[in-house]
């Protein structure tokens, strides 16, 4: 059984919910050693392990991807706006660094840069990786390995500047265009598997991990939902994710259902047969009943959301606790007195104090549960604190 996760950012990579790992240029933190990412469990079971695309979870000794289970990597250390330092007229190579696109195999001391980040690289990235991931496949199945790739496009991220073959394809401009090259990618991946009989044997997960671009020129859309990633509104919330599994996953199914990102950790291990670590607490649920239609509803039910490490909201099915509002990054996030109970059904902009004439107070019921049980894994196992060093356990007295 092979697995492609196709992608953005730390997607599903790591076990926990809480603060995120990512770290900002040259300072130490991120992944700490003791943390297990799919490519360590999958790699102590024999599969060839590629990642490809932004890895923004550690910069330093210990915390590459091919620290962490990947037999190869190639991609930034931190993230696609860097590709506008280049043309930035107060910006000096010299004095504040060049980002570049790096290039690592497990074993190596460190990666090593392969070209400057600039606008060029960031229009025709995804090209190259296309390029490596369909070799890595082939070299995997001619060797006959079951193969990880983590595919980390890098649509739909600002900037959004579509290869020349998609520039003006849509009529709609830039962005559109990026959708187009988008789509097309990934259906060469699913292209590729078909041509080398591997497409039966694979799963494929293809998801997002936060909403929207709010900065022009570069701004997305949340569809049904209002909101822009870094806000606890249900466009930041909720991102598209399709699963393909033959024979296992039903074509077509859709769901309105509350799949969380931690989730497919647990979920895509056990469909390959890996054992989800047990010397640590999982938040991630096993969804694999649900996702191949087994029950009706999903495994999970809720979920505390943040910014940073501010506590915005909690969500139970269609409902949701305010704690924070902001519409956009741009926004003001201003604390509310009293939690706003939204009723995501009849309320789906999130424009609405209370749901008149009914108050849901009922609801504590639920987010009490989720954020009691929140607060105990928590205390079993404390949050990595941002900045921690490389050898950090949770728990463990220094």
């Amino acid at each position: 059984m092979h697995a492609v996760a196709l992608g953005a950012d730390d997607w599903p990579l790591c076990h926990s919910l809480g603060q995120s790992p990512v770290a900002l240029p040259g300072q130490e933190g991120g992944l700490v050693a003791w943390e297990r990412t799919m490519g360590d469990i999958l790699s102590a079971r024999g599969y060839a392990t590629a990642c490809v695309g932004k890895w923004h979870i550690g910069e330093s000794p210990g915390r590459w991807p091919t620290d962490h289970g990947f037999d190869e990597w190639y991609g930034p250390p931190r993230t696609w706006d860097e590709s506008l330092w280049p043309g930035d007229p107060w910006y000096d190579p010299k004095r504040d660094g060049v980002s570049n696109m790096l290039e690592a195999r497990k074993g190596d001391r460190a990666p090593q840069p392969v070209a400057q980040l600039d606008l060029d690289v960031r229009r025709d990235v995804d090209r190259e990786f296309l390029t490596r991931s369909k070799a890595f496949m082939k070299r995997s199945l001619d060797a006959g390995r079951p193969f990880f790739l983590y595919f980390n496009h890098s649509l739909m991220h600002m900037p959004t500047i579509p290869r020349a073959e998609y520039k003006g394809k849509s009529g709609q401009g830039d962005w559109a265009d990026c959708l187009l090259e988008l789509d097309a990618d990934f259906g060469e991946i699913l292209d590729t598997l078909k041509e080398l009989r591997a497409d039966d044997n694979t799963i494929v997960v293809f998801s997002g991990d936060n909403g929207p671009e709010e900065l022009e020129t570069w701004r997305g859309h949340p569809g049904f939902f209002d909101g822009s990633y870094f806000t606890g509104m249900e466009g930041s919330l909720r991102t598209p994710c399709i699963v393909r599994y033959p024979g296992r996953v039903q074509a077509g199914k859709q769901s309105n259902d509350i799949v969380h990102i931690t989730d497919m950790f647990t979920t895509l291990l056990r469909w390959t047969g890996a054992e989800v670590p047990t010397d640590r607490v999982i938040d991630g649920v096993d969804q694999r009943e649900f996702l191949e239609g087994k029950t009706e509803s999903s495994a999970r039910d809720g979920f505390p959301y943040w910014m940073a490490d501010t506590l915005y909201g909690v969500k139970w099915r269609n409902f949701k606790m305010v704690m924070y509002l902001q519409a956009t990054l741009t926004d003001p996030a201003l604390k509310l007195p009293t939690p706003h109970v939204v009723n995501l059904t009849v309320d789906p902009k999130e424009r609405k104090a209370i749901d008149l004439p009914y108050i849901h107070s009922w609801t504590a019921v639920h987010f009490g549960k989720i954020l009691k049980d929140f607060a105990q894994s928590v205390a079993r196992e404390p949050l990595i604190p941002a900045g921690a060093p490389l050898d950090h356990v949770p728990g463990r007295k220094v």
